[in-house]
């Protein structure tokens, strides 16, 4: 495979839209406030106004005098603090990772299959998990997770667990939560990376192939490439939900009679905190220090990913 194919393919993705087009989309563009206006009034009452409502919270006493560091340095000193926020790094590490690897493996996979009805039975059969609500699928895995039930008992008795209660321990945790949100979350991206494949030019694909670029090649030097605004989105997304682990947990947590504890994750301390200790400032410190953290590292995935670069025109 030449640089002749790579370069072909990085002039594609720099390339802007036919003027016509950008016309059609000029003349459109009146009606983008009014089919956005919905969406950012709903974010700014139930998203923007209550994060500012918790940086208050977190910063000032329960007496709401100004406090900077008190409600930072209590939650930061709690016992417990530290092994929930390792319990939701390891999950957070091992998501991701399983995400970015195996969701643009099996779309590319998927994408090469040229018979249409097994190409579309794949993606509908990798979809299907994500029409189950969390809570609804934490609860089917309940069942799975019980080698005495579980339809794969035989390999939970092969793996040296005879009880839901081994199984579950809190040590091997992240590993179960993630593979519950990728069989759960990861068909839906599936999809989409397999919509984004679709928009590859076919003359750069071609063009590939007749230059002797095998399928992998072409999967590494110019389908991942041009999949890499789509993969950095995937990422920004997934950070954020999987930062806010809370309903697996708390299920095994009543299912396990406290096996998993119910400050597992550190959602659940802040609940914790809210409700329990009637600390309201507390738990807005732990919100605070989540939404720092998931900023910090998707800015990464944006600024490595290019998210918001434009094209030339």
């Amino acid at each position: 495979m030449t640089d002749t194919t790579i370069a072909l393919a990085a002039g594609s993705a720099l390339r802007g839209r036919p003027r016509g087009r950008r016309t059609s989309r000029r003349r459109d563009s009146r009606f983008g406030p009014v089919i956005v206006a919905p969406y950012v009034i709903l974010t700014i009452l139930f998203g923007i106004l209550p994060a500012l409502y918790a940086i208050y919270l977190a910063f000032t006493d329960a007496n709401g005098a100004f406090a900077p560091a008190a409600n930072f340095a209590k939650v930061i000193g709690d016992y417990r603090f530290w092994p929930a926020t390792l319990h939701v790094a390891l999950y957070l590490l091992i998501w991701l990772v399983a995400l970015l690897v195996l969701v643009v493996f099996l779309a590319i996979t998927i994408h090469s299959v040229a018979i249409r009805w097994v190409n579309s039975s794949f993606r509908l059969l990798f979809y299907l998990p994500g029409a189950l609500a969390g809570a609804s699928s934490v609860m089917l895995w309940l069942f799975v997770l019980d080698p005495g039930a579980s339809p794969v008992g035989w390999l939970l008795h092969a793996m040296g667990f005879s009880s839901f209660h081994d199984v579950i321990q809190p040590d091997g945790l992240p590993l179960i939560f993630a593979i519950i949100a990728f069989w759960t979350g990861a068909g839906g991206w599936i999809v989409v990376m397999y919509g984004a494949l679709n928009n590859i030019p076919v003359e750069i694909m071609e063009a590939a192939r007749i230059d002797g670029a095998d399928r992998v090649q072409v999967a590494f030097r110019i389908q991942i490439p041009l999949l890499r605004k789509w993969i950095a989105y995937m990422g920004v997304l997934s950070l954020g939900a999987g930062t806010q682990l809370f309903v697996e947990p708390s299920l095994l947590s009543q299912a396990s009679n406290a096996v998993v504890p119910n400050d597992y994750s550190l959602n659940q301390l802040a609940y914790q905190y809210a409700f329990d200790l009637n600390d309201f400032n507390g738990s807005a410190a732990i919100s605070v220090l989540l939404l720092v953290v998931a900023l910090i590292l998707s800015a990464v995935f944006v600024l490595r990913g290019g998210l918001f670069d434009t094209e030339d025109a």
